[in-house]
């Protein structure tokens, strides 16, 4: 049985496609081919590369790797391999902490200083709040030289907590979102405080034993082996190196575990499925609320949307690791994508890799993007800076002839495909120049994934061309 509030998502779902026009799922012949094709173009075979899975409730209609587990002995990928899932621990996390609220264990409307009586403003910050990154406090990875050598350090859950409980708050409580590690740290102590057991030993008896997930657990590497374990690499596409060591009691509760791509289907299939949680405690889950609406998350997951479509995520990016895991209700679609870089090239992203492979699954497949010409004076016109805040800004400028799109310190070759209309040359997103009554130029509307309503960003400044 699904939860029984997925038949209202898949109504709406439904709705609407037809609206659109009712998309034919693609068969899994189908499905097949067009993710052996996707893989073998995005992946070397001599690289780093990634494991990836297709599924259509519990039918498997793709599962397979390609690039290398171990550059250094030829070792191939394959599908049965662990990978280092990083910050989708978030949502196992969270859904274990919530089997406590379900048993009247705590309430998500209880103060952090119920378990940390001595953390510096624990009154003010619910447990609602560390799981949908709304209570302000600061992120540790986000402390100014913690990459560079402390991350390397084994601590204990309250050495971890040490290192940001005095640190001056991003914003008050509840009053702000931003994405917070240090939040996830927190909820596995409370998972501890809680259960009596360390986070990640109570999230194995109480989820993975009982789904059958055998392959995913603590990735603390020092205190074992783990069977069938890749290696994890980054650097640039032909020059990849080992990546760097890093802890995995820092990680804790915010992206400590390793998994495979069957174990991701199976925890899909009970979680989305009420074999995890209650109705009522699910939909809370996959919820937003508060500040953390307009970033569409909920506990651990993102409520999105595919094509028109309701869509549930999450990604993960951790030293020599970067994964995707979605789910579609509306059509029972899971795709799981367990990459062994940190640093994937431009269209080898997992979420561009996950979309990719959903919207085909669902019969709306991205289409592919026909380069045209345009108007040389438009172009011109169009070129500039379009700010979003005062920390993020695009320039769309001209390189030797060629239009790019620079955000920050990264610059995007971008093709036209329409009078007003742009894609990345190798990933989803794109974007649409927005002209007032004159025809200038006065915003961009950006789509991140290449889907959705997208972004109006304000043109501000110029920027010169070469």
């Amino acid at each position: 049985m699904r939860h029984p509030l997925l038949p209202l998502v898949c109504a709406v779902s439904l709705l609407l496609a037809g609206v659109a026009g009712a998309a034919e799922p693609a068969s899994k012949a189908e499905v097949e081919r067009y993710a052996r094709q996707l893989v073998e173009k995005t992946y070397p075979a001599d690289g780093p590369g990634a494991a990836i899975l297709v599924a259509r409730g519990d039918e498997v209609l793709y599962r397979g790797a390609r690039g290398r587990a171990s550059i250094e002995l030829g070792v191939p990928l394959n599908a049965d391999q662990v990978f280092r899932m990083g910050s989708i621990t978030k949502q196992m996390a969270a859904a274990g902490l919530l089997t406590l609220v379900e048993q009247g264990r705590l309430s998500l409307e209880d103060p952090l200083s119920k378990f940390l009586p001595d953390y510096p403003g624990g009154g003010n910050v619910s447990v609602r709040l560390l799981l949908n990154h709304t209570s302000g406090i600061k992120s540790y990875t986000s402390i100014p030289g913690v990459m560079e050598g402390p991350i390397k350090q084994d601590r204990t859950t309250a050495q971890m907590i040490e290192t940001f409980k005095d640190l001056k708050p991003d914003f008050a409580p509840g009053q702000g979102y931003a994405y917070n590690n240090s939040g996830y740290v927190l909820v596995g102590a409370i998972i501890e405080k809680v259960s009596g057991q360390p986070w990640h030993a109570y999230l194995k008896q109480a989820l993975f034993e009982p789904l059958g997930m055998r392959h995913t657990g603590y990735g603390l590497e020092s205190a074992g082996v783990i069977a069938g374990m890749v290696q994890g690499y980054t650097g640039e596409r032909g020059h990849p190196a080992k990546a760097g060591y890093l802890s995995m009691t820092q990680p804790h509760a915010a992206g400590a575990l390793v998994t495979t791509v069957d174990d991701l289907l199976r925890w899909n299939r009970a979680l989305h499925e009420g074999k995890v949680l209650k109705d009522a405690t699910y939909r809370q889950m996959i919820t937003p609320t508060g500040k953390a609406i307009d970033a569409g998350y909920g506990f651990g997951i993102q409520s999105l949307t595919l094509r028109g479509q309701p869509m549930l995520e999450h990604g993960g990016g951790i030293h020599g690791f970067a994964t995707r895991l979605l789910y579609l209700p509306g059509s029972d679609i899971t795709v799981a994508v367990l990459q062994n870089t940190d640093s994937p090239a431009e269209g080898e992203e997992p979420g561009d890799v996950s979309r990719r492979l959903a919207a085909f699954t669902l019969g709306e497949p991205f289409p592919e993007p026909i380069a045209v010409a345009v108007d040389p004076a438009r172009l011109q016109s169009a070129l500039g800076t379009y700010r979003a805040d005062p920390e993020r800004a695009f320039t769309l400028r001209m390189v030797d002839g060629k239009p790019v799109l620079q955000e920050g310190e990264r610059r995007h070759a971008v093709v036209p495909i329409g009078v007003d209309d742009f894609v990345y040359a190798h990933r989803l997103t794109r974007f649409r120049i927005e002209r007032d009554a004159a025809g200038r130029a006065v915003a961009m509307r950006y789509f991140r994934m290449g889907d959705g309503e997208g972004e109006r960003i304000p043109r501000g400044g110029d920027a010169p061309s070469r």
